[in-house]
């Protein structure tokens, strides 16, 4: 697969089959990952592929979160509940750090860099017959969401990435031309 059909064929994929991701397969993922470019070959990205006990606990903890803004008791409880048993049954979830740095500059080239690295994921599983979702958000700083994906005090995540076999691939969003975000300086 060329990439340039890897970029026109992935997606975010919010349903995935029972089909469990391969250590091989997340391998692979993870070898792309390490080729992004990252500046001073500093190598910053950390790399967590979370079971299914360490899968319900971040989904535990990012229950917990949405389970704040509900007055009912009861239905705060099912929130967390949900919400830890759909991430345990995930197929993959792999938890994206970036090792902090002191110096912003550093700190900013290191982050662009592990995103990049993400992209490469998201890229590679397509190639795989693999689809992808990546989530951000405040829950990556949330101490019981680090404890669960076991990152480092000098880390932080940046990034979450489910894996899996897609159960359905949505079509493509309407997004607009580049030409509509370019400017040609002379």
């Amino acid at each position: 697969m060329r990439a340039s059909e890897a970029i026109r064929e992935r997606r975010s994929i919010k349903r995935f089959t029972d089909r469990p991701v391969t250590r091989e397969e997340v391998e692979t993922l993870l070898a792309a990952a390490t080729l992004a470019p990252n500046h001073r070959l500093t190598q910053p990205w950390r790399f967590y592929v979370l079971g299914p006990e360490a899968r319900y606990a971040y989904g535990l903890a990012l229950g917990e979160r949405k389970a704040r803004k509900l007055e009912d008791s009861d239905a705060a409880r099912t929130m967390r509940e949900t919400v830890a048993a759909e991430h345990r049954a995930l197929p993959c979830m792999i938890a994206v750090a970036v090792v902090n740095n002191e110096n912003p500059e550093l700190r900013d080239e290191d982050y662009a860099a592990a995103m990049m690295a993400v992209q490469n994921i998201a890229l590679a599983a397509v190639e795989l017959g693999l689809g992808t979702h990546l989530k951000t958000g405040g829950v990556m700083s949330d101490s019981a969401a680090r404890t669960a994906a076991g990152v480092r005090d000098d880390e932080r995540i940046v990034a979450i990435v489910n894996v899996g076999v897609p159960a359905d691939v949505p079509p493509p969003k309407k997004r607009e031309p580049a030409t509509a975000f370019t400017t040609w300086v002379p």
